[in-house]
């Protein structure tokens, strides 16, 4: 099963810098992840997003579940700024998980 999770439609915000925010939209998509398969994380209608935002939202997903977490997730509406912070986060954030659990 797949699920839908807009941004935009959660923060009514074009621009999200603050880890506050993405922590509750990250326990919010936690949610929704224990019950689909899949999760469709909308950017439609956000101009941009800070690493800072992204790390809290996408990194602290993977480093608590693994990199697996980011085959679960889809990005979509995306601006340019954004894809580049998201690839660096979740390139990031597997490299850190990965030193920390290598035995």
């Amino acid at each position: 099963m797949q699920a839908a999770f807009s941004i935009f439609e959660h923060t009514k915000a074009q621009f999200l810098g603050s880890r506050f925010r993405a922590r509750e939209l990250r326990e919010e998509m936690e949610q929704v992840l224990a019950h689909a398969d899949e999760v469709v994380l909308d950017f439609t209608g956000m101009k941009s997003a800070t690493q800072s935002f992204v790390d809290e939202l996408v990194g602290v997903l993977i480093l608590k579940h693994g990199p697996d977490i980011v085959q679960r997730l889809v990005f979509k509406g995306c601006a340019e700024d954004i894809k580049e912070i998201v690839g660096f986060v979740v390139s990031t954030r597997t490299d850190d998980f990965m030193k920390k659990n290598q035995h």
